[in-house]
């Protein structure tokens, strides 16, 4: 059975209600597991891409505390030798100190080329435990396990990997795909709703790509049944994904619609202040505003996607107290800048997304004004 997107496949269902996903690359595609309860078959489902028992799971303190205990012990049952390597929670641990750290203690543990790494967490654990699986002995096979809406739909997907700097959100990193993930819908039900809904930013961006029609459908504070829709998110990631692996002809770049000027916010209000989702909210408003005025999308379509935001109590207005000149000297460190051209993703109706290099310093100061 096809699950999701019109008229494309998003998943497929087996008989148990499990939807899979898959990430069709050149080379070394993967599978994406979706369903209710998946997290006990992770270690049975290893099985063929160990080359040694050995296996580091990297953590953050408090999903390590709620997952960690039982899923060590699958793993021990099915003849792995794990250890659990845990990170402080938040954005602050997305840094090369962090990474050497875990890299040292991965080290001094023995772990070797023929380990396997677990990523099991949120999008800050993932990016950052991708990382050290792809410079580890120079890269070793990984599998990553989100637990955020975010890291579900997301950042688990595509295989990019790394951590910030001080000059900016993601500049150091790799592209490292994961051997395959196990996306728990389960995991989501012990999200505080802070941190469930800052993941419906990215569902909402896919929506306005790719995917319209999704945004009637969304239900704020429904956390049953959600694998079709996180299946759903996950299937136009890997269709976008697929068609430019390493954002070379532009298709990928698609994906950044709303976090030039949200990645900006983000590390200027100083990590901690917003969740990654709640910028990026702020930074699709101000995209949609360009859209308006740039390339012709339609005032009440750009509403619509306002509305979805503010339904699940993401941010819309940006703090009087956060300078412009802060966000667009952030601005100037984005990945997305290349010789100095600004590369701006903007809608010319929802579902239709392209990157446009008609965005001006000046139009971007005065989105993030208006944002006020």
């Amino acid at each position: 059975m096809d699950i999701g997107g019109p008229g494309q496949n998003a998943g497929r269902m087996s008989e148990t209600g499990m939807l899979t996903v898959d990430v069709p690359l050149e080379r070394n595609g993967y599978t994406v597991w979706v369903g209710d309860g998946l997290l006990s078959t992770l270690a049975d489902r290893l099985r063929p891409f160990l080359k040694s028992p050995r296996v580091a799971v990297v953590s953050d303190e408090t999903v390590a505390g709620i997952y960690a205990t039982s899923l060590l012990e699958k793993l021990r049952e099915a003849g792995c030798e794990p250890e659990l390597f845990t990170v402080p929670v938040g954005e602050n641990s997305k840094r090369m100190e962090v990474v050497a750290d875990v890299c040292n203690r991965m080290i001094a543990a023995g772990f070797d080329r023929k380990s396997l790494l677990i990523a099991l967490g949120g999008g800050v654990v993932g990016d950052l435990a991708g990382f050290v699986a792809a410079i580890y002995y120079r890269g070793i096979p990984y599998v990553q396990v989100p637990t955020t809406v975010v890291s579900l739909v997301d950042s688990s997907v595509g295989g990019k990997t790394g951590v910030n700097a001080p000059g900016g959100k993601n500049l150091i990193g790799a592209f490292h795909h994961p051997e395959f993930v196990i996306a728990d819908t389960a995991t989501l039900m012990t999200l505080p709703d802070r941190e469930f809904n800052e993941g419906f930013a990215e569902i909402i961006k896919h929506a306005a790509i790719r995917d319209p029609e999704m945004l009637e459908e969304l239900r704020p504070g429904e956390r049953t049944n959600l694998a079709p829709l996180i299946a759903r998110n996950v299937g136009i990631k890997a269709r976008v994904v697929a068609a430019d692996e390493r954002e070379t002809t532009g298709e990928r770049a698609l994906l950044n619609f709303g976090h030039t000027i949200g990645h900006a916010i983000e590390q200027s209000a100083g990590y901690g202040r917003f969740l990654h989702g709640e910028a990026i909210s702020l930074g699709l408003c101000a995209a949609l505003a360009l859209s308006v005025e740039k390339a012709g999308l339609t005032e009440a379509d750009a509403e619509r996607v306002r509305e979805a935001l503010e339904k699940f109590d993401l941010p819309v207005r940006l703090p009087d107290d956060l300078s412009t000149d802060a966000i667009i000297a952030a601005m100037g460190k984005d990945k997305k800048f290349e010789a100095g051209q600004i590369r701006f993703v903007l809608l010319e109706a929802l579902g239709s997304a392209f990157v446009s290099q008609a965005v001006t310093l000046e139009d971007i100061r005065r989105v993030i004004e208006n944002l006020r």
